[in-house]
């Protein structure tokens, strides 16, 4: 593989874990809408997306990303979670991507721009306690009043987000926030209005408590292969919940740039952090916080080289990282190296990651640079040296 970096993508691995959440459902006909927002969490969109064939819907943040997917040739709804500037608003309707709309404004840019037999969908964002986007539940019948009432405009569906779901082993919260909506939604019906799609729930949620499910699920971390959070791992185990097997898709690996040899008191890397107190053999590696590998890993995280594990040197900079050799001789000159993912026995999970560096392991693969080229690869293709 003619690459110095490069993220490696398992073919099977996304639509197994959709699968795999789906069948957290007790509704067969469940629709499903896959999360890819920022780059498919870091994963590759392109890449990503392809290998989805079981979505229903997908989801992202902004314009420019649902844009992206229409031009990869995604004809399947699209639904946009963050805002769109009112000067953007006619791109997305031009593209059929469905609007989260919060905003009295957004309404009235559309009743402007909506030309005749033009459709366009939005979907209601219901604030139940997240302190995000989301209209409050008493502005919620004038809102839809308001968009009742403009030619061309489809109530289509209504979400809220949970706050506080992940994080605890006690859903208190998430309950009141589950009671809100419900309340909101009666409401919304009584009044004689009928989105028909209703969704809250994201991967957490999912597994845990089918009451958020309606008819349809909106999952992001959790098709990668990524647990929320130890807690929802553990919620699902204490409570005899069956728990979903989910495989990680993303594996990252470079190559080995250089290798020497140091004295034993040799300084290495920026701020002379670190010494060598042996004889060392060094690797350098041609990655850096420029491609999201972060700082913090300085002097605390290791790599895998030949199934084995080598200590980060000094500290990492913007595109190299040292790690020491010493122990794997036969390490040689543009090996392949793991940086996240599995070698032999030996694995470098995202979770173990954040830890390192005091984060989630959402960050941890969103923040790989878009620019190292993301491979498609069948299961058990193995490591490369």
């Amino acid at each position: 593989m003619g690459y110095l970096k490069w993220i490696e993508i398992e073919d099977s691995a996304p639509d197994w874990n959709l699968q795999q959440l789906k069948s957290c459902s007790a509704n067969e006909s469940v629709l499903f809408c896959a999360v890819v927002k920022s780059n498919a969490y870091g994963h590759g969109a392109r890449e990503f997306t392809s290998l989805l064939p079981s979505a229903d819907w997908f989801a992202v943040n902004s314009l420019d990303e649902g844009l992206e997917l229409r031009q990869f040739g995604i004809k399947r709804p699209i639904l946009l979670l963050g805002h769109v500037l009112m000067e953007k608003l006619s791109e997305a309707i031009d593209a059929d991507l469905r609007l989260t709309v919060y905003n009295i404004e957004t309404l009235e840019k559309l009743e402007e721009i909506l030309q005749k037999d033009t459709i366009c969908r939005i979907h209601v964002k219901i604030e139940t306690g997240t302190g995000r986007q989301g209209i409050l539940p008493e502005n919620v019948p004038e809102f839809l009043r308001r968009a009742s009432g403009i030619d061309g405009l489809e109530i289509e569906g209504m979400l809220t987000h949970f706050a506080n779901i992940e994080d605890t082993l006690n859903h208190d919260f998430a309950e009141k926030q589950l009671g809100i909506f419900k309340e909101v939604l009666e409401t919304v019906r009584k009044s004689g209005i009928f989105p028909s799609i209703i969704h809250t729930a994201c991967t957490a949620a999912t597994i845990l408590f089918p009451e958020t499910h309606f008819n349809m699920l909106r999952t992001g971390v959790g098709l990668y292969g990524l647990w929320p959070s130890r807690e929802t791992f553990l919620s699902a185990q204490s409570n005899g919940i069956p728990v979903p097997e989910l495989r990680p898709v993303l594996s990252w690996k470079t190559r080995i740039a250089q290798i020497k040899e140091l004295p034993a008191g040799s300084y290495i890397g920026y701020g002379c952090t670190y010494r060598t107190n042996r004889k060392t053999r060094l690797g350098v590696l041609p990655v850096g916080y420029a491609d999201g590998y972060d700082r913090k890993c300085s002097n605390s995280a290791h790599v895998l080289v030949r199934r084995k594990r080598a200590p980060i040197l000094g500290r990492v900079c913007m595109n190299l990282v040292m790690v020491d050799l010493t122990d794997i001789p036969e390490a040689s000159l543009e090996d392949t190296v793991v940086l996240l993912g599995k070698d032999g026995n030996e694995i470098i999970t995202a979770e173990m990651m954040a830890e390192w560096v005091g984060t989630i392991n959402y960050e941890i693969v969103t923040r790989i640079s878009p620019f190292i080229p993301r491979v498609i690869v069948k299961r058990g293709s193995g490591s490369v040296h």
